[in-house]
């Protein structure tokens, strides 16, 4: 693969993990009590967007390098998951 492609790869998994890591220590104004008139209270109370970056680049960084250590370090394929994953169909035969 070149390096054109892995990029793409961490680009997708980077968004992926951003919206899943996004809600995490989100406070809303209701929860502060300071709650900005012509606003809803479930609004969030402040900019968290450069926590939620930071965290988000941290954890795609850590997931990017186990899947770059399975696939080229130890040489693991997506036609390998059959012979990772235990098969269940055939225990008794």
């Amino acid at each position: 693969m070149n390096w054109l492609s892995w990029a793409a790869y961490y680009f997708i998994l980077w968004w992926v993990v951003l919206f899943a890591v996004l809600p995490f220590s989100l406070r809303t104004q209701g929860e502060e009590g300071e709650v900005v008139l012509g606003t809803v209270e479930s609004a969030p109370k402040g900019s968290h967007m450069r926590r939620a970056v930071l965290r988000t680049t941290i954890v795609a960084a850590v997931i990017f390098a186990v899947f770059l250590g399975l696939t080229e370090g130890l040489g693991y394929s997506i036609n390998d998951i059959p012979r990772i994953v235990p098969d269940f169909e055939n225990r008794g035969n």
